[in-house]
């Protein structure tokens, strides 16, 4: 299993947003987590890369890190991308790049992927000495996506990564993600409230409410299932 959430709860002060969680992603696949605002999505994610306290155990190719802080996930193989890109935006691209992989000991070889990237997303290359912070929206996101795959990671994480995008943006990124899904067969955790374009390129789903999961399936059980029609999909 490449991640393991059993009875895993977490929040923020005194109270728990996340109550229980189990899920799983295997090897390869790319698993998505639908909800509504303050469904806790944010929260697990969080929980998965260390950045709160959480308790239940939480198993990363059979490794316990539960109890791991947030910069030896990364080492071990697990990447984020955040809400919001948290790009540096005083930063220029190629500098932002690199700090992806500031946890890897191949230095020589990070030259060969920050062209992999730029090959992968052309518009990065041209603003490679651009600052950040005067990237559009969606070549933030693209600088995201590039930057924590500097790391090298076995399963990446994304986090509404379609927020603030115009619908042709989103295409493309998530056209870019299965891209990556298929050429590195990289195991994927997606939050998303754009169920329509996740559940295209997902394996299997979560439905996450109120803290607890409220629905599992294939992607296309969840696409079939009314209750995801109704709420998500608009039909």
């Amino acid at each position: 299993m490449s991640l393991e959430l059993q009875g895993v709860s977490a929040g923020y002060g005194a109270g728990d947003v996340l109550h229980e969680i189990s899920l799983d992603v295997r090897p390869g696949e790319v698993v998505v987590i639908l909800g509504a605002n303050g469904a806790g999505k944010t929260t697990l994610m969080r929980a998965v890369s260390g950045v709160i306290p959480r308790r239940g155990r939480i198993l990363f190719e059979g490794k316990d890190i539960s109890r791991t802080g947030p910069e030896q996930i990364v080492r071990l193989g697990l990447a984020q991308v955040p809400q919001g890109r948290g790009t540096f935006v005083d930063l220029t691209v190629e500098e932002n790049l690199r700090t992806g992989a500031l946890s890897r000991r191949d230095s020589a070889r990070v030259n060969e992927d920050l062209d992999r990237w730029y090959t992968t997303y052309p518009r990065l290359a041209e603003r490679r000495r651009q600052k950040a912070g005067l990237l559009s929206g969606g070549e933030q996101q693209m600088l995201a996506v590039s930057r924590a795959m500097m790391s090298r990671p076995r399963l990446l994480l994304c986090d509404e990564p379609s927020l603030g995008l115009s619908p042709r943006l989103t295409q493309e990124l998530f056209a870019s993600l299965r891209s990556i899904n298929e050429e590195w067969d990289m195991s994927m955790l997606i939050v998303e409230q754009n169920a329509a374009i996740a559940l295209g390129i997902a394996t299997r789903g979560y439905l996450l409410e109120v803290g607890t999961i409220a629905r599992a399936g294939s992607a296309d059980e969840l696409s079939d299932s009314d209750a995801v029609r109704a709420a998500y999909l608009g039909y």
